[in-house]
């Protein structure tokens, strides 16, 4: 039986984008996301000729991921735990419900779905688990609180299951990106020009893409491409450095910071940069 991906998210922006990139590679696709429309729009952007389905997912429903996967009659061993939102505001004035909101999609959900799917990895001796990170998986910013703490505990969710799968050909990796032009920056750019006093041109110039090197946003096919590297045969013990406190002089010198990914191995311990700019263990 063919074995499937599952993106969650999948019906808008970067998991929409991704999507599309992956539908190309010939596997099949399964589009969740919480609006079974915006799943299905997905789905028809594919085309024809490719191997996808479009489902209802929301990964805050413990019940509805459990639902989803009793009844799935495909393997899936890829995950893409994508699925995410922001929401910018003063800690003071960040509501509780929202703050909840944020880590329960990003962090608890990407939680739910890799439990939910190491089981049948275990079964077929075969996983790949991709968490979509952020920069901010690794540095912060003022007024996200919320996001930053989600995207910065994918990384310690996938270290510990690194760890507790590490004798098998299950792995886990984030890849954590500079920003993306998706309609989840848009927002952003719009909130951040409210919360500074300052223009969405000057908040682009500014905020977001001064601090890089390139001063350029990271496109969705530089993730999908870094996806069917961590999911393919030569990334097996492949592994990335992680950067904390030296990001900027370390982007400055080498030009890596839109395109830091964090992962968890079981190799030899060293650092070297390769061309593409990762910084890579080995």
């Amino acid at each position: 039986m063919q074995s499937a991906i599952l993106i969650t998210g999948g019906g808008s922006g970067l998991g929409r984008s991704l999507c599309e990139y992956l539908a190309q590679t010939g596997r099949r696709i399964l589009i969740t996301d919480r609006d079974l429309e915006s799943a299905r729009e997905t789905l028809a952007r594919l085309g024809e000729n490719c191997q996808a389905s479009a489902h209802r997912l929301d990964v805050t429903d413990e019940a509805e991921v459990a639902a989803f996967f009793e009844a799935l009659t495909t393997p899936v061993d890829i995950l893409i735990n994508n699925a995410g939102l922001q929401h910018v505001a003063p800690l003071e004035e960040f509501e509780s419900s929202r703050w909840e909101l944020l880590i329960d999609v990003m962090l608890n959900g990407a939680a739910r779905m890799t439990r939910s799917v190491l089981p049948m990895m275990r079964r077929n001796r075969f996983g790949r688990i991709i968490n979509i990170g952020s920069i901010h998986s690794l540095v912060a910013s003022p007024y996200k609180s919320a996001y930053v703490a989600a995207k910065h505990g994918l990384l310690g969710l996938a270290k510990t299951v690194a760890l507790e799968t590490a004798e098998t050909n299950i792995t886990i990796n984030t890849i954590c990106p500079s920003y993306i032009r998706t309609p989840l920056v848009e927002k952003q750019i719009a909130e951040q020009a409210a919360a500074h006093g300052l223009n969405e041109d000057e908040v682009v110039d500014k905020i977001m893409l001064e601090p890089m090197p390139k001063r350029a946003f990271i496109t969705p096919d530089e993730i999908g491409a870094t996806i069917e590297f961590l999911v393919g045969p030569h990334a097996l013990h492949a592994a990335v450095e992680r950067v904390r406190d030296r990001i900027n002089e370390l982007a400055g010198s080498q030009d890596v910071t839109a395109r830091i990914l964090e992962t968890q191995h079981r190799g030899r311990q060293g650092l070297k940069i390769t061309k593409r700019g990762l910084l890579l263990e080995t």
